[in-house]
């Protein structure tokens, strides 16, 4: 497989490129980093949310949208389908760089997770990526700082010059086109949670309503979960039986049925607290190549639209 950094680094040529087009704006810090601000003092998009899922995902996945009522209101719906769910989802696209730093906070998904290849995921599929270049979104209210770019430098063993940043509140149009982009992804890794071979997800497709633009963080972080754990629909793929189909939609979870906003405010906002379980698609279909078909969970449509406002 080639490197999943030299094909995000081509999407972030084509957001560079077109970035009049796409709301958003460019800047070289001090030390030669690139940020591409796509919701911070620019306004960004959905075609800027697509592009960012896009470059999230290596280029391994295709996203997508289109128009879907919630409650009687048409509301878009951002689709995602790869057929590399392994490299693209749990390799790139999974949030999960806590870049914390003196003077800054942010959460980071991308491919330049692939260059520190620490995670679990990339243990069991036996993958490190190594380029010279490399592409982090980072969400969060604040513009990346030098410290923060320096530690996305270190970590990834690139130089600053090489480090090209995507940031954004969750509270932005592009914050809320990416985290819908997340279903496919959240199926395929509450499925390896439970112990099923991520290299025998075949494909994977992912659909959620795209959460209103919330005023502040908060409300932003609650909307955008409540779409994918109330409203989001999954369709995996795979090659092997799967022993707890149940499992992997959102349903399975103890809080299920409570707005995130309850949940995060019994667990005073601290996120790492919150069951795991909860975070995954309403409904989940998973299709086993000359198997069953297991078609498992809910949607709550009630809890999407009072989480909208709506």
């Amino acid at each position: 497989m080639e490197s999943l950094n030299r094909m995000a680094i081509e999407l972030v040529d084509e957001a560079l490129e077109y970035a009049e087009e796409l709301s958003v704006g460019a800047r070289e810090t001090e030390r030669g980093a690139t940020v591409i601000d796509c919701g911070l003092e620019f306004a960004g998009g959905i075609e800027a949310g697509l592009l960012a899922t896009e470059i999230q995902t290596a280029g391994l996945a295709t996203p997508g949208r289109d128009i879907e009522e919630i409650a009687g209101a048409p509301i878009p719906h951002v689709e995602l389908s790869t057929d590399q769910p392994a490299l693209a989802l749990l390799c790139s696209q999974k949030a999960s760089w806590e870049l914390t730093t003196e003077d800054f906070e942010g959460l980071g998904s991308g491919p330049a997770r692939a260059l520190v290849a620490e995670e679990e995921e990339f243990q069991r599929l036996g993958y490190a990526d190594a380029f010279d270049l490399t592409a982090l979104a980072v969400e969060s209210d604040e513009p990346p700082t030098e410290a923060a770019i320096d530690q996305i430098a270190e970590f990834a063993d690139v130089e600053p010059s090489g480090v090209f940043v995507l940031a954004y509140p969750t509270a932005s149009v592009v914050g809320s086109v990416t985290n819908a982009a997340r279903a496919a992804e959240l199926a395929t890794f509450r499925l390896s949670e439970l112990g099923y071979d991520p290299r025998d997800v075949v494909s994977a497709s992912g659909r959620a309503p795209m959460a209103p633009v919330a005023g502040d963080e908060s409300t932003a972080i609650a909307r955008t979960n409540d779409a994918v754990a109330y409203g989001g629909r999954a369709h995996l793929v795979v090659s092997e039986p799967v022993e707890h189909p149940e499992a992997v939609a959102s349903t399975a979870g103890a809080e299920y049925g409570r707005p995130f906003a309850e949940v995060f405010d019994d667990l005073d906002w601290e996120f790492e607290e919150v069951p795991a379980d909860l975070f995954a698609p309403a409904t989940v279909t998973i299709d086993v190549l000359g198997g069953e078909t297991h078609v498992v969970g809910e949607v709550r449509e009630d809890l999407v639209a009072e989480s909208f406002g709506l």
